[in-house]
């Protein structure tokens, strides 16, 4: 398998969720140093992809202005990252797609090349990011042509991204050495104590 180029792949943040840590609020419009915390991840994650998409149930009008697509999800029950998951590889037009929550804006300026060779290397359908033992499935590169066994695991229940990888193919890619980047804000306690400076940019 040849490793994706980056006109191959698709971006995908996923601000699809209901932000209930937060209180409820759009948690990638929440600001970080004066721009919505999706902002920043659209920032790093552009540069690495061909083209790019934003998952959203609300305020739809608000991301639109960040640049990109805003698509919502294509079931209404609010199943969580794996339907605005679906949602994204259903709109998809390339042959892969990685994705990324809205609320990691300190994501690795190199996680897409690396997640490519990782896929690549393991001849994989899924590529997802590890730090030590963490896994973080929200950050993955993936074949689009999985979004049937997608599809087939939410119409059975399923939910939990970890346990639709154990159904496919997939590699962990390590990113021990970048381990901070992939710090998350979930809560304003959390949104108070990150500051940009404090991450490599």
């Amino acid at each position: 398998m040849d490793v994706p180029s980056r006109d191959d792949i698709t971006g995908l943040i996923l601000a699809g969720g209901l932000g209930r840590r937060m209180g409820g609020v759009d948690k990638g419009l929440v600001l970080l140093d004066g721009r919505p915390l999706a902002a920043h991840v659209l920032a790093r994650l552009a540069p690495q992809v061909g083209a790019l998409v934003i998952n959203a149930n609300r305020n739809g009008e608000a991301y639109a202005q960040l640049g990109a697509a805003v698509i919502p999800d294509l079931r209404d029950d609010f199943a969580g990252p794996l339907a605005g998951l679906e949602t994204g590889l259903a709109a998809c037009q390339t042959p892969y797609l990685v994705c990324a929550p809205c609320d990691s804006p300190f994501l690795p300026a190199d996680l897409v090349p690396r997640l490519a060779e990782a896929l690549a290397t393991g001849q994989a359908s899924i590529a997802v990011a590890r730090t030590g033992e963490q896994l973080h499935p929200v950050f993955a590169l993936m074949r689009r042509d999985v979004l049937p066994d997608l599809q087939a695991f939410l119409h059975a229940g399923g939910r939990r991204m970890e346990s639709w990888l154990q159904r496919l193919c997939w590699v962990a890619c390590a990113f021990d050495d970048e381990a901070e980047a992939f710090a998350n804000i979930n809560t304003t306690d959390e949104l108070r104590a990150h500051h940009p400076g404090d991450f490599p940019q």
